[in-house]
């Protein structure tokens, strides 16, 4: 007779199988984790521990809520628990520049509190939000008005004091390089003067400090060569938090720089230590397709363990390389299925996933108005402003998806449209939609790229219903619709993932897939009707 097992025993099964039954050489082969580890527009991890949790935020620029908040148990699965910003109050991004907004954050866990420290370069400067609970709100800002510059780190020293570390803005005459001082957490304050105490090796735009104490030495670990492909990370140390701080012998500790690799411009890291006592590293990197080399995932989030010497100096990976397959910490589960995400709008509020650009415009967006849908209002505003409009997106996060959703549009006036987007940024992106023109509906392929944007195709809509697909791979987008499930998708048109990438379109971010809605000048008076929204890869 038969025996059948729930999944959750056959994947127990499994693991003791991969754990303990594979032998070579009597070497146990240990499991793999995936490269990186969060993949998609997940840029600058700060990382921080509590009991045997860890939690990592990524800047998150013009997008609100700001700053992804994730949480996992083996460093390699995470799972996003909320945003630490979510309220105008703590971020303000009206009319905030293409990757402006949210520079890199810390987080850090003192005393029963999670601080987080970060940078809004669109209006106020430095600020530090804090929380008991990190899935639910943090307080308002303590801004930090005597602090300029960017990458902000906090460090709590054993005796109570806390530093407030940095790079320099290149204002006001400052030597480019690290500055330090103690802080006032409470008043956001400087506690006697702004220090400066390291310059790095010699790398261009010494940034991202981070300061540690292991076994009573202070290490200050930053990056250097900007966050391009010369990117590196480098480290000192000292018996003083205020230096003067001795160089590794050996760095940069990580570099992908000059390498033919998959993933290049690593650096910008954070350090950890796991549970079983080892170390480890999360760091930014990128993985560019072709040739001349461009991505458009964006800066995405990496692990790697950490090697100590006999001299006490860390290294990141394999001298300094990381790959794209690594061996996983202990007690890692990284049995991972292919990803779906499917919204049928069912909630009261919108799943972590999704993002505004810019705060947004809440009477132009609603859950609530019809069940089960999302509606949209299209306000005045288009995706080629730098504005709110009338839009919520996901990140792509695998070179290889496809993203459908089914729209219910009936304009009243010309040129109302509602649709789907691939964007990067208000001067590139391509949009698959819906748009009363002569009073007739058509279904529109544009594409817009710099200070061109042409309708390339354009067909006649016999219904206000239509299913949209845009799919996928690491060179082209293929945009689809049909009309009803018993239809076969039909493609409208084809666009290049290349002239979406950072290298054509610039800034710090990373694709989007959106669903929008706009009166292109005009408030709209129609509503677009959402259904449902599925992500596959």
């Amino acid at each position: 007779m038969a025996v059948v097992r729930s999944d959750r025993t056959a994947a127990i099964l499994l693991r003791v199988f991969l754990y303990f039954s594979f032998l070579i050489n009597d070497e146990v082969i240990k499991l793999k984790y995936n490269n990186p580890i969060l993949s998609g527009f997940y840029p600058d991890p700060s990382i921080c521990k509590v009991e045997d949790t860890y939690y990592l935020v990524t800047s998150s620029f013009e997008y609100f809520p700001g700053v992804p908040i994730f949480k996992s148990k083996d460093l390699v699965n995470w799972m996003q628990i909320g945003h630490c910003l979510t309220r105008k109050s703590q971020i303000n991004l009206e009319k905030a520049g293409s990757s402006l907004g949210i520079f890199a954050p810390t987080l850090r866990y003192h005393d029963g509190k999670f601080y987080l420290i970060t940078t809004n370069v669109s209006g106020g400067g430095n600020f530090i939000v804090w929380t008991e609970e990190p899935e639910g709100d943090w307080s308002d800002p303590i801004w930090l008005k005597e602090w300029p510059g960017i990458d902000p780190s906090l460090f709590f020293d054993d005796n109570g004091d806390v530093y407030i570390t940095g790079n320099s803005d290149a204002e006001g005459g400052e030597e480019p390089g690290i500055y330090q001082a103690k802080l006032n957490l409470e008043t956001g304050n400087i506690i006697e003067e702004r220090k400066f105490i390291w310059s790095g090796t010699g790398g261009a735009h010494p940034e991202g400090p981070h300061l540690y104490k292991i076994n009573n030495w202070y290490y200050l670990m930053i990056s250097e060569g900007g966050t391009e492909y010369g990117h590196m990370v480098t480290i000192a140390r000292s018996k003083n938090p205020f230096g003067p701080f001795e160089s590794a012998p050996y760095n940069p500790i990580l570099t992908h720089r000059s390498l033919d690799h998959p993933i290049q411009a690593t650096g910008h890291a954070d350090l950890i230590q796991y549970g079983d006592g080892t170390w480890w590293a999360v760091f930014l990197g990128i993985r560019p397709i072709g040739y001349p080399q461009k991505h458009h995932l964006g800066r995405e989030t990496f692990l790697a363990p950490v090697k100590w010497d006999t001299e006490g100096w860390p290294i990141i990976g394999d001298n300094g390389v990381i790959s794209t397959k690594m061996n996983a910490p202990s007690n890692a589960e990284t049995l991972v299925s292919p990803v779906l995400f499917y919204d049928d709008f069912s909630e009261t509020t919108l799943n972590n996933k999704w993002n505004f650009l810019r705060n947004p415009h809440q009477k132009d967006i609603s859950l609530n108005e019809k069940k089960g849908y999302l509606v949209l209002k299209g306000s005045d505003i288009t995706l080629n402003e730098t504005d709110s409009p009338s839009f919520i997106g996901m990140r792509q996060q695998h070179f290889e998806c496809a993203v459908t959703t089914e729209l219910n549009f009936r304009p009243e006036n010309d040129l109302e449209e509602a649709g789907m987007t691939v964007i990067m940024n208000e001067s590139f992106h391509y949009e698959i939609a819906m748009v009363q023109i002569n009073k007739n509906l058509k279904l529109i392929l544009r594409k817009s790229l710099s200070d061109v944007s042409v309708i390339e195709k354009e067909i006649e809509c016999s219904g206000q219903c239509m299913q949209l697909r845009i799919s996928a791979n690491e060179n082209n987008y293929s945009f689809y619709y049909r009309e009803s499930d018993n239809l076969d998708f039909r493609l409208l048109g084809t666009g290049d993932c290349g002239m979406l990438s950072k290298e054509v379109a610039g800034g710090f971010t990373g694709v989007y897939f959106g669903l929008y809605a706009t009166g292109n000048g005009k408030k709209s008076t129609s509503k677009a009707y959402y259904n449902w929204f599925r992500y596959e890869s």
